[in-house]
């Protein structure tokens, strides 16, 4: 939606978001969210006074990054790869697998957080 697309998140509010999708004592920090910057080049923060700040679509590209290099235990070439699509015609199965992946991932995640807010609802309930 035309709101959300214009919507800027702080650096820390991009990181409570990545750090809280993933369970794991693993948290990324800023200075990681500034390297990846430099290697990705679809990340474009918007600085205002100094500050970064990221659109939506920069957090999608952080978490498809986040999960290819920690989930996927990729490379950083790897995944600058599979991002720009630069792969070559032997390794298309392997992208659509990674993208299915991706997607079965997510839906794991929905899943759970639908389940836990349920169980809350069934406590408040007896």
């Amino acid at each position: 939606n035309r709101e959300n697309s214009k919507k800027l998140l702080n650096i820390n509010k991009v990181l409570k978001v990545i750090n809280l999708e993933k369970n794991t004592n693993k948290k990324i920090a800023s200075h990681t969210l500034r390297f990846w910057e430099k290697k990705f080049k679809n990340i474009n923060p918007t600085k205002i006074n100094g500050r970064r700040y990221y659109s939506i679509k920069d957090l999608e590209e952080l978490k498809y990054i986040y999960y290819l290099l920690k989930d996927k235990k990729m490379t950083i070439e790897g995944a600058i790869n599979i991002i720009n699509k630069k792969i070559n015609k032997l390794d298309d199965n392997k992208e659509l697998s990674i993208n299915a992946d991706l997607i079965k991932y997510r839906l794991r995640k929905k899943t759970k957080k639908i389940l836990e807010k349920i169980k809350k609802i069934k406590k408040i309930n007896k």
